[in-house]
């Protein structure tokens, strides 16, 4: 009698810890409604101000995006900070002091192997970059996610702006793991310590080639929006399969988009939303096949849709 009794005990001890654990994965919190037709400004406004610092994202802002695009990765003290390169890019950015980043060098100014006091002493937005020669140049570092986020609420506040969306990008490959960044879940869940700290959950969509984040985020904030990043001639029934469910975006480089890729993503209830697009009239065309948004380093150019 004294075993079954301990049995039962035990079976309620796990049984209550496990709904315990799937309560505090489901975190249930609403996603704000997906705007009817989604203007993205890529990396906040790359083609007009540096990517991926706070100016670039008040410009986007100013221009009356509806989603801030970026990219994160993770310091060696664990900050989520802005920034698509693992590590600093001599062609747009220099050292500290102002000196040129060798370029066989880069990979000495890895991101995930430096402390965050230090990486923030970097300019990032004085050297003019080739790409972009409508760039305005304005000094600026790699800012921490939390900033971003405490950045444009002010701004919105102080210009009576509806709320906006951010879409995340975890850079991330099966090759990196160790070295530019931390391992799939350790990065999603330091991410997701920064978006709910922040309270923008219901506002975020986690985007990436890479699978194995997107997963992670599926499978312990399945609330959170998703969106699979591609860049493949494989289809989108083999990308799909690939990530093992269906995201709320799927978003292809903008040359792979067909009338019948539009059909079949929508047909699955997806939102198609292609990158980059920064030629007005090729804008115009993927609006009319039927896309959902654009992504662009040219958000001024929107209002000419």
């Amino acid at each position: 009698m004294r075993c079954k009794l301990f049995i039962s005990m035990a079976a309620l001890l796990v049984t209550a810890a496990c709904t315990s654990e799937k309560m505090e994965q489901a975190s249930p919190v609403a996603s704000a409604s997906f705007p009817a037709f989604d203007l993205e400004g890529h990396r906040g406004a790359r083609g007009l101000l540096p990517e991926n610092t706070l100016p670039a994202m008040e410009k986007a802002l100013a221009l009356g995006v509806t989603t801030l695009e970026m990219d994160v990765h993770v310091s060696r003290d664990g900050e989520v900070l802005l920034s698509h390169d693992p590590y600093f890019n001599p062609a747009h950015e220099l050292l500290p002091a102002g000196a040129e980043i060798p370029v066989h060098e880069a990979d000495k100014h890895i991101l995930y192997q430096m402390p965050y006091s230090e990486i923030r002493k970097f300019d990032v937005g004085s050297k003019r970059y080739s790409r972009f020669p409508e760039q305005t140049l304005v000094k600026a570092y790699k800012p921490l996610l939390s900033e971003v986020a405490d950045t444009v609420q002010a701004y919105r506040e102080k210009h009576g702006l509806p709320p906006v969306f951010y879409n995340i990008e975890t850079k991330s490959s099966p090759a990196g793991d160790g070295k530019y960044h931390p391992a799939p879940e350790e990065f999603v869940d330091r991410l997701m310590a920064v978006i709910d700290k922040k309270g923008i959950r219901p506002y975020v969509i986690i985007q990436s080639f890479d699978p194995r984040t997107l997963q992670v985020v599926h499978r312990k904030y399945p609330d959170v929006m998703t969106a699979l990043l591609v860049e493949n001639m494989d289809g989108l029934e083999k990308n799909l399969e690939r990530l093992g469910f269906t995201p709320t975006v799927y978003s292809p480089y903008y040359q792979l988009i067909t009338p019948a890729l539009v059909e079949a993503t929508h047909r699955r209830s997806m939102k198609l939303i292609p990158w980059t697009v920064n030629d007005l009239e090729q804008m115009k065309q993927l609006k009319q096949m039927g896309v959902d948004g654009l992504i662009s380093d040219y958000p001024n150019l929107y209002n000419q849709l």
